[in-house]
């Protein structure tokens, strides 16, 4: 049913600003997620059980993740899984609220299946986010499937206060979590990808495993960084006790466009694919089976995931695919996948 109406519905939400369409399409899954939850699930349903995965020692119902950046606030938590997601993760959420860059900040590239966005972290705040989870479980309202929480640092905090910024987002949030991954890879936050080098890397995440206590801790990449820079990162986190890697973020290059529309920020969807593969692997070979890598950046099909999960993922996750593909595609992957596997 989501494959025949969708279609329709994205012709009238391309119709609007990217950023509006965006916000009203939350607001009306954050209002209603139970009734709308129902009639996706009569397309999509759950995972199958043999697909559960462990990633990072949190279970996975199903290797196909949603990524952070969709929703910021956790406004539609309870919706999600109702497409077929086997974990979700919400955010990027930075210690004081912000209202992120001007706008307009979200591009569509339809042609080429991709977005551009240099939204700059807008979200209401760690504490709001963290009283939204409480909330939910509180009331029972916790999704079956996992949920982590991606965390950046405030635009206004200096990079040498930064550990204290992503410290104070993680204690408000640890236990009410299922995970953390810490952001240091967003290009649209002045300085943030600096953190990646080695001796700012380790005091970011060294502040944010001890306000963590039991909840795991994975590290986001960028794909922009060289590949010895990037094998470095991903061995200084193992060494310093990260649980595993999510590689990787948006690329502030523009290969692969046919036509590059002249604005700045990270672009997501499919012409990210070659270079993310190729970080992908690196990322894999540096962390050398010590943790998990879950891969991220222009998957779309079915093939794709089999790929990146015969090189060694643990898992993936998908955004600007949804957009394009429709909502019921997590579903759709993880059906190829058990048809592949048990055929």
């Amino acid at each position: 049913m989501l494959d025949v109406l969708y279609p329709l519905a994205r012709r009238a939400l391309f119709r609007l600003d990217a950023e509006r369409a965006h916000r009203w399409t939350l607001e009306a899954l954050g209002a209603a997620p139970r009734v709308l939850g129902a009639l996706a699930r009569l397309t999509c349903g759950s995972p199958d059980p043999r697909l559960v995965r462990t990633v990072a020692d949190v279970r996975w119902a199903g290797p196909v993740g949603l990524a952070a950046g969709l929703d910021k606030d956790g406004d539609a938590i309870p919706f999600w899984p109702s497409l077929g997601f086997g974990s979700v993760e919400v955010g990027t959420v930075t210690a004081l609220p912000q209202p992120g860059n001007p706008r307009p900040r979200l591009f569509r590239l339809p042609e080429e299946r991709a977005l551009i966005n240099r939204m700059g972290f807008n979200n209401h705040g760690s504490a709001a986010l963290a009283e939204r989870l409480r909330r939910l479980r509180e009331r029972g309202r916790w999704p079956e499937v996992p949920v982590g929480v991606n965390v950046g640092k405030s635009k206004v905090t200096p990079l040498e206060e930064a550990p204290a910024d992503y410290a104070t987002s993680v204690r408000r949030l640890a236990g009410l979590a299922d995970w953390f991954t810490v952001n240091v890879s967003s290009p649209n936050t002045p300085g943030l990808r600096d953190l990646q080098g080695r001796e700012p890397l380790r005091r970011v995440i060294d502040a944010v495993l001890a306000e963590a206590r039991d909840t795991p801790v994975l590290l986001k990449l960028a794909p922009d960084l060289e590949p010895e820079a990037l094998a470095d990162a991903v061995d200084r986190a193992c060494e310093a006790g990260v649980r595993g890697i999510v590689a990787t973020n948006t690329t502030v290059g523009r290969a692969g466009l046919t036509h590059d529309p002249g604005e700045a920020g990270g672009l997501s969807g499919a012409p990210l694919w070659p270079l993310a593969r190729a970080r992908i692997e690196i990322a894999l070979r540096a962390a050398a089976g010590r943790v998990p890598v879950v891969g991220v950046g222009g998957i779309e099909t079915a093939a794709q995931v089999r790929e990146l999960l015969d090189l060694g993922c643990a898992a993936v996750q998908i955004y600007t695919a949804l957009i394009y593909a429709g909502p019921a595609l997590p579903a759709r992957l993880h059906r190829a996948l058990l048809d592949e596997t048990h055929a």
